[in-house]
């Protein structure tokens, strides 16, 4: 070595680096960046917490999208014969307007019996598919199920009140098919 430059001591020069003083650099930069165990630990213990709500919630997600698809799929069938029953409708009016036009005529006493029973025998095998007529006569109107063709004073019901069903309204279960054609009461002038 020259004069120059004397040789110096590793273990004396504090900016020489050793295999303990690296060990002990990374350690401290290895808790700077991922802070204490304890606090890893911490944090690791939060992040189980947040996934298991995340888990939680995509199960509850999953268990309300099997109830609302189950409960479509309960409607669906439920209902799948209201177009039919829609078709029927008008063959119960007409079978009731031939009712009301022959039951003044005693010549047709035979045909008014045979009607009343078709008229009958559609009816129930409609009920026993959901189907039933809409009771509105004395009733309170309701838009849901009644549709206003008329307004007559009365002074006899409250006003609101369905006086006379024009056409028979139906519904399918709680569901309405057809609205009643009603007319409803008004406050006298």
């Amino acid at each position: 070595m020259s004069a120059d430059h004397p040789e110096k001591d590793p273990s004396q020069d504090p900016t020489t680096e050793g295999p303990e003083s690296q060990a002990t650099q990374e350690s401290a930069s290895t808790d700077e960046f991922f802070g204490s165990p304890d606090d890893q630990v911490a944090k690791l213990k939060q992040g189980l917490v947040d996934a298991e709500k995340r888990v939680l919630l995509a199960q509850a997600d999953l268990e309300n999208y099997r109830k609302r698809v189950r409960r479509e799929r309960d409607d669906e069938l439920k209902f799948a014969n209201s177009p039919l029953l829609n078709d029927l409708l008008p063959v119960v009016d007409n079978l009731q307007r031939a009712l009301q036009s022959v039951e003044n005529s005693d010549e047709a006493g035979g045909i008014i019996d045979g009607i009343k029973l078709v008229e009958k025998q559609l009816l129930e095998a409609m009920k026993k598919r959901g189907c039933e007529p809409i009771q509105a006569e004395g009733q309170s109107f309701d838009p849901n199920f009644h549709e206003a063709i008329l307004q007559q004073p009365s002074a006899d019901v409250a006003p609101g009140t369905v006086l006379q069903v024009t056409q028979q309204g139906y519904k399918l279960y709680d569901r309405c098919i057809r609205a009643s054609q009603v007319i409803v009461s008004k406050a006298p002038d």
